[in-house]
């Protein structure tokens, strides 16, 4: 395996075998045995799965429920063992996988920070060191002498994911850790991404949050029903993973309905004054006019993002009770209250929710911001109204 490789996954398959019956006695095993009765079924949960992850990469995995993403994450933390195939790690591990794994509830907080740094390999006197940073993250202080069964499922996660965090390896392996987290340590765990990104850390995130997929993933994976069904480009996974799921809360009579649609959107970028461009300063007004021959569009949005993959800004008609004054045609106008770059836009068309895609253009037309040189310097993506007192 190369040295940039941290992770290396080549033809995995995993399968379990699930009972169908259960023997009442040996007579019943022996009569199913001469009819040729099984009574289980083996369950393949993934076929053939190969793929890479180089360090420094901040890997995404996406799939919907059953997909096959746990049993993935599970092998690669070496909790279950793949029927055949092989993954190579070059590195130190450290999998956050499930609320609760290596905890005890009888025991405190304090206590199961020595108890899980066991578990990760780490002496007592590692662990020492670490405590203060591990409970400052957590801000759960005041409860650390508590025990774990009185703890909320929030608390848990934060304490577990501080750390996990702090266990400091090469590759962070963090699976949905979020999802009972409040906003507030969500963000902070943000914040902590950002680090990871900034510092080329190996991370590999399974989520169903698209948008951290899109804001920190430079790489992603789409499982569906065991199998890869497309690797690279994180906003293009999460676009396939959203339509995926808009595929399945459709009736068998909307999607007869859409697949007579011929479908067809155009976007068309403008200044003020109406010219066809795509050079614009930092404060110009941009005009993006979307026209489209579909029936059934009620609703229509726009999101700006960074080609870097930073998602900038996105509403859309429905949030903001817009009603679109004509039939096929509106014209979305933004002030680029943005830094100098490169940019290009999303864009959808709905029905009466923005739940309900009819069409959308992922890969939207690409346009840049120049900074004015009469401008004063400023850092960031945005540029806010301010003033010094």
């Amino acid at each position: 395996m190369n040295d940039d490789i941290a992770v290396s996954v080549k033809d995995l398959r995993k399968s379990f075998r699930l009972p169908h019956e259960q023997h009442s006695g040996i007579k019943q095993l022996l009569i199913n045995s001469i009819r040729g009765v099984k009574g289980y079924e083996d369950q393949e949960v993934l076929k053939d799965i190969s793929f890479e992850i180089k360090k420094g990469d901040f890997f995404g995995i996406v799939g919907r429920n059953g997909s096959g993403k746990s049993t993935l994450l599970k092998l690669l933390a070496e909790i279950y063992s793949p029927n055949s195939g092989s993954i190579k790690v070059q590195g130190s591990l450290i999998p956050f996988i499930e609320l609760g794994v290596g905890f005890n509830p009888e025991l405190t907080g304090r206590e199961n920070i020595f108890l899980n740094g066991a578990l990760l390999g780490f002496s007592r006197k590692e662990m020492e060191e670490k405590y203060d940073s591990i409970v400052e993250f957590s801000e759960i202080d005041r409860f650390i002498d508590q025990k774990l069964k009185n703890y909320s499922s929030g608390m848990q996660v934060r304490l577990a994911f501080s750390i996990a965090i702090r266990a400091q390896g090469d590759i962070l392996l963090l699976d949905e850790v979020l999802a009972v987290g409040d906003e507030a340590f969500q963000r902070k765990c943000f914040n902590y991404f950002e680090q990871l990104k900034r510092k080329k850390k190996t991370v590999i995130l399974v989520t169903h949050d698209m948008s951290a997929v899109e804001r920190f993933c430079n790489k992603a994976l789409f499982l569906e029903d065991g199998e890869i069904k497309l690797i690279g480009d994180p906003h293009k996974i999460a676009s396939a993973y959203s339509r995926s799921n808009d595929d399945a809360y459709q009736t068998i009579e909307e999607d007869e309905a859409r697949s007579k649609v011929k479908k067809h959107m155009k976007i068309t970028l403008s200044d003020e004054k109406g010219k066809i461009t795509k050079k614009f300063n930092t404060g110009d007004t941009m005009h993006v006019k979307l026209q489209w021959d579909q029936d059934g569009v009620e609703n229509v949005g726009v999101a700006i993002l960074r080609q870097s993959g930073e998602y900038i800004f996105g509403p859309n008609t429905y949030l903001d009770e817009y009603v679109l004054k004509e039939k096929n045609t509106v014209t979305y106008k933004v002030k680029l209250n943005v830094s100098e770059g490169e940019y290009f836009l999303k864009a959808g068309l709905f029905g009466h929710n923005d739940s309900l895609r009819i069409d959308f253009e992922d890969n939207g037309p690409t346009f840049v911001v120049n900074r004015d040189k009469n401008d004063t310097r400023w850092g960031g993506f945005t540029k806010l109204d301010y003033e010094w007192k």
